[in-house]
């Protein structure tokens, strides 16, 4: 039999590994879709009881949540790239300039902040300097090229911001299930 000490436990273990699955949203990883998944192992194997554990509904919502995020993180980019114009090469390479800004950016050597703010300005810089590049390539002049970066930043940027809220809102819905339902 499990003791209530130990299910105590796991459940801190649970919050503290969904908070550190909700941080790699900055760097561009699929930080909520890992909270789902860890949210459906928990599920299914602590045992049922009323407190500090959550069901089917709860794994089911942040499914929902989760999936809410990538449309609000994929309309913001690609409505913000394909307005100014942008080539398949410049939305290409600002996806992989953003990619390389967001694991760069964990390295901004300003306490605490640089570690939460640098991944999602870091992000969107490497979308700018990407779309940028992607367009020069094909050929288009610097200002045409800076317009599609510009929007690539802001995109980017809007939409790294709205998948991270909607994290704090699984967050959210987790704590208050292992609590409070």
């Amino acid at each position: 039999m499990v003791t209530q000490s130990l299910i105590m436990l796991l459940a801190i273990l649970f919050v503290v590994v969904a908070f550190a699955c909700w941080a790699l949203n900055a760097i561009g990883l699929p930080g909520n879709w890992l909270i789902v998944a860890i949210a459906a192992i928990y599920a299914y194997f602590m045992p049922d009881q009323r407190r500090l554990d959550i069901g089917v509904w709860t794994v089911l919502g942040l499914l929902v949540l989760a999936a809410l995020g990538e449309v609000i993180e994929f309309l913001a980019g690609a409505l913000g790239a394909s307005k100014a114009g942008a080539s398949k090469r410049g939305t290409a390479l600002a996806l992989v300039g953003s990619l390389i800004g967001g694991i760069a950016g964990i390295f901004v050597p300003i306490p605490v902040v640089g570690q939460i703010v640098g991944p999602i300005v870091c992000a969107s810089l490497g979308a700018l300097a990407g779309a940028v590049l992607g367009e020069r390539w094909k050929g288009r002049n610097l200002d045409e090229s800076l317009n599609v970066g510009t929007a690539a930043f802001w995109g980017r940027l809007i939409g790294t911001l709205g998948k991270v809220l909607v994290g704090c809102v699984m967050l959210v819905l987790i704590i208050v299930s292992l609590v409070v339902l």
